[in-house]
């Protein structure tokens, strides 16, 4: 599978990027794009759970809110796109909003130190 192919891959869905993660553990030349879009990718779904669990705490006390909230679970579905043209584009540019935070947390190559 193409680097370009993993990288974009790894922001569709939780399945996708769990496909894209063991094609890139498989390959033996280990692209640090993809490796850098499976950190964005991952940082966007953990933020999504997140999101998603706060949103469950708060509306469970504050049922009026509902809007915003569901309004607020767009935003990852937008991340998601902006980071699936980024990786077309074979650019590593972080997401907005929360890119800059989950750049560099993970690493995935087998060459740790």
């Amino acid at each position: 599978m193409k680097n370009k192919t993993m990288a974009v891959l790894a922001y569709i869905t939780i399945i996708g990027w769990i496909v894209a993660y063991l094609e890139y553990k498989k390959s033996t030349e280990q692209s640090k794009l993809v490796n850098y879009h499976l950190g964005q990718a991952l940082g966007i779904f953990l933020s999504y759970l997140l999101i998603s669990i706060l949103g469950g705490i708060i509306l469970s006390l504050i049922p009026a809110l509902a809007i915003v909230f569901y309004v607020a679970l767009f935003i990852p579905l937008i991340l998601l796109l902006f980071g699936v043209i980024t990786a077309l584009n074979e650019v590593e540019r972080p997401v907005p909003l929360i890119g800059k935070l989950f750049e560099g947390k993970f690493n995935f190559s087998a060459k740790t130190i």
